[in-house]
């Protein structure tokens, strides 16, 4: 049995389709039993990652399990999944860990989190994304509005990933956890795309006139501390199931059928290319068929290898990127 957590996400809900095909038996684990819906033959069982141990029922007779990271209770959550001696756990983070700065707040959760599972003893394989397609979603009331799309960071490429490929490598992984154990692998795309490329390419896609407008740093931090939600008021939303949680995202990928092959560098660890014909899903692009108020939606559906590359493991100690 293999569990999955975050199931109603832009990951997990691919995870579990992944898995679904390979027909491997699979438990999601939701906060509410009216998610869904999920392939045939899958378990559906109520729990709620803030609250380790309301995980308990979830993780019986669990022979590996897909795990999100970033919870309030890390190394009590891993306790839980050691002490039903779940015998693999496949970690989502981020790239960000590679040779990031520990004292940036997103970074330093992604890497406590990974050192509690690694403290844990239960065997491991960690998976590091780049920037997801499906994060395009934030544009979608600024192309309902009109043609112009504002993003900061005009100069940042992001080699964004699909997240059905974030979740065929997790299947790989869970479907013969020994061959990746203790092994982190660096999942992204072909390519790197800054912000006016991927609305070009939108553009180009939905034969719309749209056009990209930088945002400075300043103007970016002050509309962020304006939207952000407080961790108060975020964990009653999580508390609180609504249907846009649980309904999936219909209009496929979001942004391109391209992302960026990461090499070497020596901000992190070597990387090798894992060699795995499983990685190879469609690269999906559409926007406009989840919001009425758009049109001229195209689907492209190509066929693609992303780059899978896995870092070394650590020869010793518990730091990470050594």
């Amino acid at each position: 049995m293999i569990v999955v957590t975050g199931a109603t996400g832009n990951v997990g809900r691919e995870v579990v389709a992944a898995l679904a095909e390979r027909g491997l038996p699979t438990r999601v684990v939701v906060r509410s039993r009216d998610a869904g819906p999920f392939p045939s033959g899958v378990e559906v069982v109520q729990g709620d990652l803030d609250l380790p141990e309301s995980l308990t029922p979830a993780l019986r007779g669990a022979e590996a399990a897909f795990l999100l990271g970033g919870w309030s209770d890390m190394p009590g959550l891993l306790a839980r999944v050691a002490d039903a001696e779940v015998g693999h756990v496949a970690l989502l983070t981020s790239r960000c860990v590679v040779g990031g700065r520990p004292d940036n707040a997103i970074t330093r959760m992604w890497l406590d989190s990974e050192a509690a599972v690694r403290e844990s003893g239960v065997p491991w394989t960690f998976l590091h994304p780049s920037g997801y397609h499906s994060n395009a979603l934030r544009w979608l009331a600024q192309l309902g509005a009109g043609d112009v799309v504002r993003q900061p960071w005009p100069a940042v490429p992001v080699a964004t990933i699909d997240p059905a490929d974030i979740a065929a490598a997790a299947a790989a992984v869970l479907s013969d956890p020994a061959a990746h154990a203790g092994r982190a692998h660096e999942l992204s795309g072909p390519e790197p795309l800054t912000p006016g490329d991927q609305i070009e390419i939108l553009a180009r896609v939905l034969g719309r006139g749209l056009r990209y407008e930088p945002v400075s740093d300043e103007a970016a931090k002050a509309e962020m501390a304006g939207t952000t939600p407080s961790p108060s008021s975020t964990r009653s939303f999580a508390s609180t199931p609504t249907a846009s949680s649980t309904t999936p995202v219909s209009w496929a990928r979001c942004m391109s059928s391209r992302g960026a092959r990461r090499a070497p560098s020596s901000a992190g660890p070597e990387t090798t290319q894992a060699p795995s014909p499983q990685i190879r899903s469609p690269l999906r692009m559409c926007i406009g068929a989840w919001c009425p108020r758009l049109s001229g939606c195209t689907v492209i559906r190509r066929r693609g290898t992303n780059s899978w590359t896995s870092s070394r493991p650590p020869t010793g100690g518990s730091s990470w990127p050594p």
